[in-house]
């Protein structure tokens, strides 16, 4: 394993992937019980409160950087926290989880286009084969090991909205690269998830008429409650930090183990059976990721 990817780096690459796959799953459970603004809202509301204490200090401190980085903060926080999920939460309302798998698997494809266009990022050969092996992996396990399968896919107007989500994740990726000397990441976070609570209140008040969601069964509760902490305050902190020490393109990679997970998490807690297709996607993803860490 290459210096840019040790043992001290894998649960900072590991765990957003794993609980982002939760997040799509339940996004797409709950969409009858809670509206994707109030599932947004709610949910930067929880991760806030939950993350505040821990960097109250640091945000005071590095409030004079805040300021003089405003715009900085401002469109990471809007494009990164605000728009990402919300776009995602509303295109669930109209398309499968499979195909916002499968359109998610564009991001580390997204990261490495905007990365060369934008960025003059050169392009190595591994990590253009680990990209493509990885690719192939995931495409292996959304079609189930059946390459007919793709035939059969049909993209809507929800699909165009999740796919907008992907462009606004890459951007989001590239632009934390450059978080400015000094500033707490963490803090950061923070900060971020409050501007996108300011955002989203509005579109809120429209959605729900300032009422907790309609139908708040116990299922409800607990999905607020996962998506609050887990894809927002742990995935997000652990991803920011990714992005600091191998860079965006290794840390957007990573992303492709997001069906990987949902494989893992269904075999255990939905008693699906983990089958040979699923064993070769996997055995891909994780060769793809392998050979894109060994140059950067």
């Amino acid at each position: 394993m290459s210096k840019n990817l040790s043992i001290n780096h894998l649960f900072l690459l590991i765990a957003p992937p794993l609980f982002w796959a939760g997040n799509f799953v339940i996004g797409r459970i709950v969409r009858d019980d809670i509206g994707p603004m109030s599932l947004s809202f709610w949910r930067w509301v929880i991760a806030f409160c939950c993350l505040l204490p821990f960097v109250y200090r640091y945000i005071k401190r590095d409030w004079p950087l805040y300021k003089k980085h405003i715009g900085f903060v401002l469109k990471t926080s809007i494009v990164g926290v605000t728009s990402f999920n919300t776009l995602i939460y509303l295109g669930l309302h109209g398309t499968t989880a499979t195909n916002a798998l499968l359109l998610n698997s564009t991001i580390p494809v997204l990261i490495i286009l905007f990365s060369v266009l934008f960025y003059k990022q050169r392009l190595y050969a591994l990590p253009s084969i680990g990209l493509i092996l990885s690719l192939f992996g995931v495409g292996i396990i959304i079609l189930n090991g059946d390459i007919h399968a793709l035939l059969s896919f049909s993209f809507n107007t929800s699909d165009l909205i999740i796919f907008t989500a992907m462009v606004c994740w890459a951007i989001y990726t590239l632009w934390m690269k450059n978080t400015p000397q000094g500033m707490d990441r963490t803090a950061l976070t923070c900060v971020q998830i409050a501007i996108a609570v300011i955002a989203l209140f509005p579109l809120w008040l429209w959605e729900s008429g300032g009422q907790l969601p309609i139908h708040l069964n116990n299922n409800a509760k607990m999905a607020l409650l996962y998506v609050g902490i887990f894809p927002s305050v742990i995935a997000y902190v652990c991803y920011s930090l990714a992005i600091s020490r191998v860079g965006p393109m290794i840390s957007g990679l990573f992303i492709h183990l997001m069906p990987v997970f949902g494989v893992i998490l269904a075999a255990i807690f939905a008693g699906e059976s983990i089958r040979l297709y699923h064993l070769v996607g996997i055995t891909l993803i994780g060769l793809g990721i392998v050979l894109s860490s060994r140059q950067s």
